[in-house]
């Protein structure tokens, strides 16, 4: 399967080039779903269109068990800063979280798929939104299962550029593949007053400060030391002129966690940090906004991963991808079915090309060894459905 991929590099490098240099945001990715849908009809699949919003579903065969092997399609407002043939001709929108790669990997899969007689069903998602969220608070993930691209699925897998990782190695574990992540909200109110006389106000600024420094004490005094969790602050703002102290401070962050024991107890924390504000004479209002899941890599669709990329390309270029804790809303198609996120490495000779960053690039040489791996594990998944034999524990680790 592997040589078979490495046949299709050009074609591959061809398809992430034409969706480097149109990029398009999420939930707009009107051209890019047209070419995929032109592609994947072509090569015989049934192809739905306008799934989730833009999103496209492919299908090939009938009955079960189910694959789905899911890419996700939209790019970065980001102004691209690489000067190459094939940067992005979008002003302010680029391609910097490598998603280009994941959708010419995932029609180097269809393609190689297309040539193969299979029991049962490979369905692809190309997916709209990873990054981003509707007015309603919903990316492409849930908004694609609205539309039933995950009924009856069995298996599901998907992979991600990894730039710290040469091209060639992959990262796989069990377990937590990405965080879970919240956002959060508050304003604190103090009483406005001059500057010259803060005796006389409630300065929600001075109350910050003390809030700022609770906060960050949560996850080095308030949790485990072997709980991963973030929380950081993104947003301040308060006040408009010099010599004058505000009525009130908004503050915005995000938390990132592994666990859904550790994320209530977080939220728990934020408000007893808070509450030194009332201690202070003032006040405060909270908002959490939940976000998505930690995706979960299944134990035994792991293990038979790591049994495909030991006999592709071997065990010495399987690493333990460094714990990070970014999120990815695959984890809500890991928590409807068992499945796998594979970290693909991508990283060029020099400096790592940070993902979101406006220089980051890849290898290109990464593109066939990521389809013959997703090829390969579709075709085993497929003939000997662990599910069916009693040996796969379901989407939970």
């Amino acid at each position: 399967m592997l040589d078979r991929a490495q046949a299709l590099a050009d074609q591959m490098v061809a398809w992430r080039r034409e969706f480097h240099m149109h990029p398009e945001l999420g939930f707009h990715e009107s051209r890019t779903a047209g070419r995929v849908a032109e592609v994947l009809s072509a090569l015989g699949y049934q192809v739905r269109t306008g799934v989730g919003g833009t999103g496209v579903v492919g299908e090939r065969g009938a009955g079960s068990p189910i694959v789905a092997i899911r890419a996700d399609m939209d790019a970065l407002p980001i102004q691209e800063a690489n000067d190459v043939p094939y940067a992005s001709q979008v002003p302010g929108v680029m391609h910097a979280c490598g998603h280009d790669a994941h959708t010419a990997i995932a029609l180097g899969v269809a393609t190689l798929l297309a040539q193969e007689t299979l029991p049962g069903t490979i369905r692809f998602l190309f997916q709209p939104a990873e990054e981003v969220a509707d007015e309603e608070g919903l990316s492409g993930a849930p908004r694609m299962v609205e539309d039933g691209a995950m009924d009856g699925v069995d298996y599901v897998l998907a992979l991600h550029v990894d730039g710290s990782l040469p091209a060639g190695d992959i990262g796989l574990q069990a377990g937590p593949a990405t965080a879970g992540v919240d956002d959060f909200h508050a304003t604190i109110v103090g009483r406005g007053g001059h500057g010259a006389a803060p005796h006389d106000a409630v300065d929600p600024i001075y109350l910050t400060g003390h809030a700022i420094l609770a906060l960050h004490g949560i996850v080095s005094r308030r949790l485990r030391p072997c709980d991963a969790a973030v929380i950081s602050i993104g947003a301040l703002h308060g006040g408009q002129a010099n010599n004058v102290i505000p009525a009130h401070v908004e503050m915005g962050g995000t938390i990132r966690f592994t666990s859904l024991e550790v994320r209530e107890r977080i939220h728990t924390e934020i408000e007893r940090a808070l509450g030194i504000v009332r201690a202070l004479g003032g006040e405060y209002k909270l908002q959490f906004i939940r976000g998505g899941l930690p995706t979960m890599n299944n134990v035994e669709v792991t293990t038979l991963l790591r049994q495909v990329a030991t006999d592709l390309l071997g065990a010495e270029r399987i690493a333990l991808p460094q714990p990070a804790m970014w999120a990815e809303d695959f984890a809500i198609l890991t928590d409807l079915a068992p499945g796998v996120l594979l970290k693909l490495g991508c990283g060029l000779e020099g400096p790592e090309r940070q993902l979101h960053s406006p220089d980051f690039d890849l290898d290109e040489r990464c593109l066939p060894i990521g389809a013959g791996i997703l090829a390969e594990a579709a075709v085993r998944l497929l003939r000997q459905d662990p599910l069916q034999q009693g040996e796969c524990s379901g989407p939970k680790v």
